[in-house]
């Protein structure tokens, strides 16, 4: 049996774990056309590349929105929240970049090309300020993937929607992620069920969770790390103490793991024969930022 193991050792992000697949021999151009299923490719573009991390060599993934205020690279783990209804989500961002100055974050020095998969965006598309649970369970139901992608991408979204609904106090049916964190969530957990689908894993296992320490602000302003809706998330999964002042485990990263790993422990008896490396957007000075995963029978 093919077993996939999520070592966790900086935390989890969504974008960490897409990395690590690819990493590990999942086929990104496979990738992108699967998404293009979801008919929303007018919104966004993916980049991967090969950066190295404190030494070592990892996959940084990244989902660039070509919507129009928003063009930027925004995997920093602030914008990965969910917000609901009853605020105000007007965040001021006026980011007019032209596209060519897509640029790595960190220090870290690029490893061979950076592949980018460009869309037209002379389309007069109206972009949705908002996408609500409702709207991206359609947007799943209505694709042509496989059963198994569509019901592991539902199980993810459906995990954050009820954390995120039980924080906010609005049922789940209510909960919206703004357009940011939207498309970005969108294309973290459909494209984990896809790729976790390509590379045929049939058990999935990880370690305990760091969760960093500190604080972050979010749209509600100031909040104690590990953020509400992770910790919600995280009911039932061991998590690890971190003297990291960080966020290390995000929304989607924490749903992704919760919902996959039948079984936190340490790496598994196995023969391995792969291991990937996703690098996260923050660099620390001690140890290498990235999640990684070990694939073998």
């Amino acid at each position: 049996m093919k077993t996939l193991y999520f070592d966790c050792f900086s935390g989890v992000s969504g974008d960490m774990v897409i990395g690590a697949l690819i990493d590990a021999g999942a086929d990104p151009v496979k990738l992108v056309e699967e998404l293009k299923k979801l008919h929303i490719e007018d919104e966004y573009e993916l980049i991967w590349k090969k950066i190295v991390k404190n030494g070592i060599t990892s996959t940084k993934f990244d989902v660039v929105l070509l919507n129009q205020d928003h063009q930027h690279s925004h995997h920093d783990h602030e914008h990965e929240h969910i917000h609901t209804h009853d605020h105000n989500h007007d965040h001021g961002h006026t980011h007019d970049h032209e596209h060519e100055h897509i640029h790595t974050h960190d220090h870290d020095h690029d490893h061979g090309h950076t592949h980018t998969h460009d869309h037209n965006h002379d389309h007069g598309h109206h972009q949705h300020d908002h996408r609500s649970y409702k709207d991206i369970v359609k947007l799943i139901d209505e694709a042509d993937f496989s059963q198994q992608v569509k019901d592991t991408a539902l199980k993810i979204f459906k995990k954050i929607g009820e954390a995120e609904g039980l924080i906010h106090g609005v049922p789940l049916e209510q909960v919206h992620f703004h357009e940011v964190g939207a498309v970005d969530s969108i294309i973290d957990i459909i494209g984990t069920a896809i790729l976790i689908n390509q590379l045929e894993i049939s058990v999935i296992k990880s370690s305990p969770i760091p969760v960093g320490t500190g604080k972050i602000r979010i749209d509600h302003g100031l909040y104690p790390v590990p953020a509400p809706a992770t910790l919600e998330i995280l009911k039932g999964v061991p998590i690890e103490h971190s003297e990291v002042r960080f966020e290390l485990t995000t929304p989607t990263g924490a749903a992704i793991v919760a919902v996959l790993a039948e079984e936190f422990c340490s790496i598994p008896s196995m023969k391995v024969s792969s291991i990937g490396y996703g690098a996260g957007t923050k660099t620390f000075k001690d140890h290498p930022n990235v999640v990684r995963v070990i694939i073998g029978e």
